[in-house]
């Protein structure tokens, strides 16, 4: 995950630190230019204007200065420094230290925005990048070798800030099943997200902590959805409640909470029909099973894969239903990571899971700093 966006991250990066040094060679220089050569008639006239000024007005200016020099000193604004001190002060500041301005900065980051959008990381994640680069870089004494770690050091922090602080999924449902049984988890997300082996690897992160589970299969709407659910549920030995295709969704995640009442079941696990945000039905539908279940949790299943597309989506199921919680599933096979870096912020939810493969057991918990090392701007 993240390989080509950490590759063009560090070029990125490199150039900010190869600009700053160009533009701070290119200062010294102008600084250095020689003063213009006085010619015949230049030096002539500065002979007569010196031999007006007498030597005693030359004498009070010298004095007027020290007096001044002085005083600052007294009252503490100006430590006394030796001559040979100021000098090395002057050169050392020249030679060590570095300034990006405003315009290099936008310059620069034209680079850096590019490979982000490359890489599916939304705008306004991009816009809040930029925001902490700008506070933290512009105008900001840097010490020239250390321009690129400077520029990492506020990368990552700027994107750390993407993240919303998340919950213990397994602990929550926990603590909330030694209040009230059953724990009611309800699933959304598009079709072909990985929603359904998400919910079997949900079952079976539950079961290895020893709770028990059921499943409702209330996604009635797609032919082999129930099937594959059964398929899941009969290999982990968890009791599926079901009804046939075409029956109302609510009602299945109702008689399955019952059950769960009945037989002691601490946390019932509620499919949902795939579907776009645009299909105003199966939404409305989704609304329902959500009134009548009265999910706990409301988790947006979307796949890394698809960058900006899984952002959107999750922002509209977020509009839809009040979304708790993220999983991105396939994101062993995301190379860019741009739905990783964004769809937290755009939600303001936080990432739960992340889905690195097909097995049972392929769901780890989200940690924004594996994010940041994958990025290659770990500390």
């Amino acid at each position: 995950m993240f390989g080509f966006l950490r590759k063009k991250l560090g070029e990125v990066i490199s150039k900010f630190s190869e600009k700053a040094k160009e533009e701070k060679k290119e200062e010294l220089k102008e600084e250095k230019q020689p003063a213009a050569k006085p010619t015949p008639a230049t030096e002539k006239a500065e002979e007569v204007k010196a031999e007006v000024k007498p030597r005693e007005k030359e004498k009070e200016i010298k004095e007027e200065l020290k007096e001044k020099k002085e005083a600052k000193e007294e009252i503490g604004e100006e430590p006394k420094k030796g001559f040979f001190e100021r000098i090395t002060s002057a050169v050392t500041e020249a030679v060590t230290t570095t300034k990006i301005s405003e315009a290099r900065f936008d310059e620069l980051f034209q680079d850096l925005e590019i490979t982000l959008l490359e890489n599916n990381v939304a705008v306004e994640a991009i816009d809040k990048i930029k925001a902490g680069l700008k506070t933290n870089l512009v105008e900001k004494p840097l010490q020239r070798g250390k321009v690129e770690e400077a520029v990492r050091k506020t990368l990552r922090s700027s994107i750390e800030e993407l993240f919303i602080s998340g919950y213990d999924f397994k602990e929550k449902i926990v603590e909330t099943a030694a209040v009230k049984k059953p724990v009611k988890v309800m699933f959304v997300g598009i079709n072909g997200s990985g929603k359904t082996t998400t919910i079997a690897k949900i079952a079976k992160l539950l079961q290895d902590n020893k709770l028990k589970v059921v499943i409702a299969a209330s996604d009635t709407f797609r032919a082999a959805a129930i099937h594959q659910l059964q398929e899941h549920a009969d290999k982990l030995g968890v009791k599926l409640m079901k009804h046939d295709y075409g029956a109302d969704p609510a009602a299945v995640a109702f008689d399955a909470i019952k059950y769960a009442e009945a037989h002691g079941i601490d946390a019932v696990l509620i499919d949902t029909a795939g579907r776009l945000h645009s299909n105003v039905n199966l939404v409305d539908e989704m609304k329902k099973i959500a009134r009548v279940a009265k999910p706990d949790l409301k988790i947006f299943v979307g796949e890394a894969i698809t960058g900006n597309d899984c952002v959107e989506q999750a922002r509209k199921f977020n509009e839809a239903i009040g979304i708790d919680g993220i999983i991105l599933a396939k994101a062993d096979v995301d190379e860019k990571g741009g739905a990783a870096i964004s769809v937290s912020y755009v939600t303001q939810k936080p990432i739960l899971f992340l889905g690195t493969g097909q097995g049972y057991n392929d769901l780890s918990p989200f940690k924004p700093e594996l994010v940041v090392e994958s990025l290659g701007l770990a500390a």
